[in-house]
């Protein structure tokens, strides 16, 4: 009677792909420490642009594939959405807004893909996927804000929006375009990457002047976010988005904040209260239950149905399961 209940989990074959997906925002949950850490103080926009466009040149060096005709137009765009816009418009959130405030409006992200779904993809909206979607933003918020959360201004509020509706635009037209015949995951995400990167070259050279030092610890830092959090997140981003429901991937985003607060505890010597915590599983709960798919009606609702009407149901795809 339990297993009535609960929604049939994701096949083998998809469960394997939204894994290997699921490391891109780990590695993404890792900017923060890095940064810290690591990175000279005061230069965000000089980190973006090293993390993108010498990956981005890298890759393509690698690949050795070009656009062609539209895909230098679509590259374009989904290379400012993904990256060139989406960095800057992040970076003013999180100077102007307490973290826990800039993490959490981020973290709509799922939500605005949801309806960006709709309208440009077609997709019917899942009262289920909705549901953990903005329990994951619960979440979030539950693990990152703190008692002076009240302290923020319109403009980095703004900005962390625009973050977040910039990153879900460049996902659902990613899924939309798709991605050309022939063209490796590799590929794709240096174009895009390299297209960020060169936004993001001027806006960092007028904005931040003439690059910092660098010192060991932060070439080490630069190399982990340009190959690993870029190029590698990256390609594995894209490659989930060609292959898995869009809606799948966008829940995936809370990992981010939610390994950015783990590393908190055991790089920074942070501390998670009981609130923390619970907000913390029910971010991890949300990525999970947000992957299954509820069944359309129970089995017992079908017993009384005629097994001819049922079949013909099927086949009409009315009582079918959304994949």
């Amino acid at each position: 009677m339990t297993s009535q209940l609960l929604p049939p989990p994701a096949r083998p074959g998809q469960v394997g792909r939204l894994a290997i997906t699921a490391i891109a925002p780990v590695v993404w949950g890792t900017t923060y420490v890095v940064t810290t850490e690591l990175l000279p103080p005061n230069h965000p926009l000089f980190a973006s642009l090293v993390r993108a466009l010498p990956a981005g040149l890298l890759g393509l060096a690698l690949a050795r594939t070009l656009p062609c005709g539209v895909w230098w137009v679509r590259a374009a765009i989904l290379g400012v959405l993904n990256i060139g816009l989406f960095f800057p418009l992040l970076f003013v959130a999180a100077e102007r807004l307490p973290g826990g405030v800039a993490a959490t409006l981020s973290a709509t992200q799922p939500v605005i893909v949801v309806g960006l779904a709709v309208l440009l993809l077609r997709e019917r909206p899942s009262a289920w996927r909705i549901g953990w979607a903005v329990a994951g933003v619960v979440g979030v918020a539950m693990v990152v804000l703190r008692p002076n959360a009240a302290a923020f201004d319109l403009v980095g509020a703004l900005a962390a929006l625009g973050s977040a509706v910039s990153m879900a635009l460049g996902v659902v037209l990613t899924t939309r375009w798709g991605r050309p015949d022939g063209v490796s995951a590799t590929a794709f995400a240096s174009w895009l990457l390299t297209a960020g990167g060169l936004v993001l070259l001027p806006v960092t050279l007028v904005v931040e002047g003439a690059p910092p030092s660098v010192d060991g610890p932060a070439v080490l830092g630069f190399l982990w976010l340009g190959l690993v959090g870029g190029l590698l997140a990256y390609m594995l981003w894209f490659r989930g988005l060609a292959t898995l429901p869009v809606t799948s991937i966008a829940l995936l985003s809370p990992l981010s904040p939610v390994v950015a607060a783990l590393l908190g505890v055991l790089v920074l010597h942070q501390t998670l209260g009981s609130v923390q915590l619970v907000g913390f599983a029910l971010a991890l709960v949300s990525v999970t239950a947000g992957q299954w798919t509820p069944p359309a009606r129970s089995t017992s609702s079908l017993r009384d149905v005629d097994p001819n009407e049922h079949g013909r149901r099927d086949r009409s795809g009315e009582a079918t399961h959304s994949p």
